[in-house]
């Protein structure tokens, strides 16, 4: 879907999807580096990374496993509920093996950080971290984070997989998504 079919909920366009994709590519080229000589299992966050890891994975000019783990710490509101929750468990083992966690953006950490420490007591080789925007508030340090595509203003960040309320998802550019439509959506919700 292009922006144009939904110009009025978005505040600004942040990246176009030409630029998503040379960004994805340069990311693709540097974890490759990183991991030469190392089989990898790519494991993508959904519903968020499910864009980044898929055209992340085309970028590589190597094999990869693609395994997916589904969580939630926002509900459907706009801040993070401060807990996440495990919806779908990834379906291979990744005992021994080097790993890249791909999400689509980091807000708090508190997402990276629980993926991160789960995967982490399954006995893997190695475990790096991805994500394709990274908002002001994100931590910082190397550990938390390897790979960053973009930094981002806070605010509802909406396209190129992620979503407010199961919408935009589809929009291949990434924008921030304008208030009213989410203040709106946040008064019904208090009635």
């Amino acid at each position: 879907m292009n922006h144009h079919h939904v110009a009025s909920d978005l505040a600004e366009i942040l990246f176009s999807e030409e630029q998503i994709l040379t960004r994805v590519r340069e990311m693709a080229e540097e974890i490759e580096r990183d991991f030469t000589g190392r089989d990898l299992v790519v494991i993508g966050v959904l519903g968020g990374a499910a864009m980044v890891t898929v055209d992340l994975a085309r970028a590589f000019d190597r094999h990869v496993e693609i395994a997916w783990m589904a969580v939630r710490s926002y509900g459907s509101g706009v801040h993070s509920s401060g807990s996440v929750r495990l919806l779908k468990d990834i379906d291979v083992d990744i005992t021994g093996r080097h790993v890249l966690i791909v999400d689509g953006v980091m807000d708090t950490g508190l997402t990276a950080s629980w993926v991160t420490s789960n995967l982490r007591s399954r006995g893997a080789a190695s475990l790096a971290f991805c994500t394709l925007f990274r908002k002001p508030k994100a931590p910082r340090n190397q550990e938390a984070v390897q790979y960053v595509g973009f930094d981002v203003p806070e605010g509802m960040i909406v396209g190129y997989g992620l979503d407010f309320d199961g919408r935009y998802r589809n929009l291949r550019e990434c924008a921030v998504l304008a208030p009213h439509v989410y203040s709106a959506t946040s008064a019904t919700a208090e009635v």
